[in-house]
């Protein structure tokens, strides 16, 4: 698959915040370091990979994040967040509605079908490679994300994507077991594991689309 490229969002920091944080670990640092440790899994298989900013600190709009995926024509907008709250595990979140944003209204049809496709795809395989570590929610949309509620339904990225994206909230940071399960060195390597499994998936998949 020599024509294919992933673009990998380490979110933060950007409009909307810095990044959570919560019993000594950091939202931004974790969020860089595991995007880059997939990055690596990715090079083993040949495929090109695209990151949204070049240092862990850089401020990247949501917009810029969606136009770079655009600008390589990627296959997949994968970006990476830990949650804060009440709750446990990872959840996924997809585009499945229309809003306008700075004058544009998005994303299409076609980005909200395939962006689903990618989220299920994407969870079934997480669940399979986490098992009982770590629980894999039920996929959502955007708009049950706080900042998609609150502009009506979509995040921005999404809004501004021409490719399929999706949010992968990592973890709970708030949460002390997983806290210990994403620090850990066997998390580390889990979730190195899971996106190499997952992005490879989603290139097969986006090909017979």
């Amino acid at each position: 698959m020599p024509h294919t490229v992933v673009c990998i969002d380490p979110g933060h920091p950007s409009e909307t915040s810095k990044g959570a944080s919560a019993n000594g670990l950091s939202e931004l640092h974790l969020n860089w370091v595991i995007a880059n440790d997939v990055v690596e899994a990715l090079k083993k298989d040949n495929i090109k990979c695209v990151l949204t900013k070049d240092t862990e600190d850089k401020f990247v709009t949501n917009r810029q994040r969606a136009e770079i995926a655009n600008e390589a024509h990627a296959v997949l907008l994968l970006r990476l967040h830990c949650d804060i709250g009440g709750k446990s595990g990872v959840t996924l979140f997809y585009p499945n509605c229309f809003i306008e944003k700075e004058g544009v209204t998005g994303p299409p049809v076609a980005v909200q079908q395939s962006s689903r496709l990618a989220a299920i795809k994407i969870a079934a395989v997480l669940k399979q490679s986490l098992g009982s570590d770590l629980p894999v929610n039920t996929v959502k949309t955007d708009e049950d994300t706080y900042i998609g509620h609150k502009q009506g339904g979509d995040l921005t990225a999404s809004v501004f994507s021409l490719v399929p994206t999706v949010l992968v909230e990592m973890c709970v940071l708030t949460n002390k077991k997983d806290d210990l399960f994403i620090s850990s060195s066997v998390g580390q390597n889990l979730i190195d594991s899971y996106g190499s499994a997952v992005i490879l998936i989603m290139l097969l998949e986006m090909i017979k689309i």
